[in-house]
Order: structure tokens, then sequence, then C-alpha cells
């Protein structure tokens, strides 16, 4: 069955979902510079790929799913100094995802499942801010993977692992993969590697990609990304999306 994409529907069609069993998939992005070559919506097409791919996993378990359109702004300020990143208060995610999820639950869905790759810290701790008190507040479950930590990150690739993975062959692969269109490939080909750690300078303090050591906006191995690694990744993506719906259905099971 075709994914529905709850935006495309009527009325109607949402009023006779199985929707005590449907779970609401919601890609989450930002606007956000990734070098000379990717799109500043790099991470909106990151996450709508993870979210079909997980949808599609949900939807084989047996679970009706509908896809919700894209959140595309979020809390950036790691790129706020580069023109076109559009970065907004973490208290303002925060409150949208749980504004979300409390019509959601209003509507008698059964979980909201974020698919999420952008890894700013505001952004990141503006999604657990949701989680918590949507929990707290006894809402729908909320499944929100934090690709930044265990167990989800180790199962992604070598150059996500050792943290120099902004507009690198992680990121860039999956664009390839998804939207070959907005990959501007001669730039890409010519972007000398970067292998600074950028999770590795967060630790250190470091508060924008400048300070991190990337001044173009990138990091890792961009000139060698590649089609076939970003359909793997999109893959993995999806099934750590469906697993984190999985848990976070169990645990509602469970209360």
């Amino acid at each position: 069955m075709p994914i529905r994409e709850l935006a495309d529907l009527a009325w109607e069609d949402v009023r006779d979902l199985d929707r005590a069993r449907t779970v609401a998939v919601l890609p989450v992005g930002a606007i956000e510079a990734h070098g000379p070559h990717l799109p500043l919506g790099t991470d909106v097409v990151i996450a709508e790929a993870m979210a079909r791919a997980g949808a599609a996993r949900i939807e084989a378990q047996g679970r009706p799913v509908a896809l919700l359109p894209p959140l595309p702004f979020t809390a950036a300020p790691f790129g706020a100094g580069f023109p076109g990143t559009l970065s907004i208060a973490p208290a303002t995610v925060t409150a949208v995802v749980l504004d979300l999820a409390r019509e959601l639950t209003r509507h008698g869905f059964a979980a909201l499942a974020i698919a999420n790759a952008h890894l700013d810290p505001a952004h990141l701790s503006a999604l657990a801010d949701a989680v918590t008190r949507a929990r707290e507040q006894r809402l729908l479950p909320v499944a929100c993977p934090d690709l930044s930590r265990k167990p989800w990150a180790p199962r992604l690739t070598d150059e996500f692992r050792s943290g120099a993975c902004h507009a690198g062959r992680f990121e860039g692969s999956i664009v390839l993969a998804a939207r070959p269109d907005l990959v501007r490939e001669p730039a890409r080909k010519a972007l000398a590697p970067n292998p600074a750690s950028l999770s590795t300078a967060i630790r250190n303090g470091a508060r924008t990609f400048e300070e991190a050591g990337g001044p173009r906006a990138y990091f890792g191995w961009p000139a060698d990304a590649t089609a076939e690694e970003g359909r793997a990744s999109i893959e993995t993506l999806g099934q750590i999306l469906a697993e984190a719906v999985g848990e976070a259905l169990a645990v509602k099971g469970a209360a």
C-alpha cells in the first residue's frame, strides 16, 4: 500500500483511518549551510528520506502510517553565520512539536515518530524537551531517536562515527541518493577533505562551524560520497526509526 501523506487526504479519509494503530511520522530538518555543494535544505531531504524508509518498515510490520509534512525550521545556531541559515529559538521548536503531539493525541493516533538527522545541540535539546514533556503530560508516545548517541550512532558510517560528518560523505551520499539534482557536482568533487571532528569540537566548547574548524560549513570527505552508500544509509535510518517506534509503543503497552 502506498504511504499515506496526511496533507493529501480529505478529512473523511482521516476519519476512516484506524487511528488507534496509526503512527504519524514527522520529518524534521533545518534550513542551514551545508558547504558549497549541498542545498540549505539538506537536513530536510535526509529527514524525508528517513521518514519514508521508516514508514515502509513500520507498515511492513502491520501498522498503518500517516506521513506528515516536514518541519523545515529549527534551531541551527552552529550555521547562523552563513547566508541562508534560518535559526529559530529552541523553545519555539519544543512548543511546535509538543502542540503537534497534543493534536495527534486528540485525534487518537497511536504514536508520533520524528525522523531527524539535524544534530545541532540546541536542536537536539529542543526535541528531547518535547519528548519529555509529552510523556509528562501523558500524550501519545513520541519516538525520536538521537542519532548522536548509542545505540543508534554506532550503526551509521565510519565518517559519521568520526564526528566529521556535516555535509561530508555521509550526508552527501544521502542527498545523491534522494535528490541528486540538488548536488553541485563540480563543487563537491573539488572539495578537499576536512577531517576535523565536529562532535569533538562541540565537547570542547565550540559554538559555530567556524570555531569547530569548518569555515566553509562542511566536515568530512564530500568528494567520496556515492549514491550507493546513501541508499544503504537511508535504509539504516529507516530501520532505526522503526525500531524506536516499536520501543516507544512497547513502553506504552507496559505502562
